[in-house]
């Protein structure tokens, strides 16, 4: 099933999460926090008031609360408004 956003909603997949730190010490996975980095998906195609300015393949930080999860195919999503994006991650 594919899902194609409407207006200005972008659907985002979570990044995972390293399971180790740079030290080499192994994380519990029971304690890991979501982390706020996403990847985008895919994206509407806007509004006449708003332009998207992300892309499919952009990794991006969200917001805690922000947006509605969707489980799909065994895969966690989150579809959130363009405004709720608060930064591109750029390497």
């Amino acid at each position: 099933m594919k899902l194609r956003p409407m207006a200005d909603n972008v659907l985002l997949k979570q990044h995972e999460a390293p399971e180790a730190t740079v030290s080499g010490i192994i994380l519990a996975t029971t304690n890991k926090e979501k982390p706020a980095i996403y990847e985008v998906v895919s994206a509407g195609p806007g509004t006449k008031e708003i332009e998207m300015t992300v892309k499919p393949g952009d990794k991006v930080v969200v917001g805690k609360f922000a947006g509605s999860e969707l489980k799909l195919d065994g895969v966690d999503y989150k579809f959130v408004k363009l405004e709720d994006i608060l930064a591109v991650v750029t390497d």
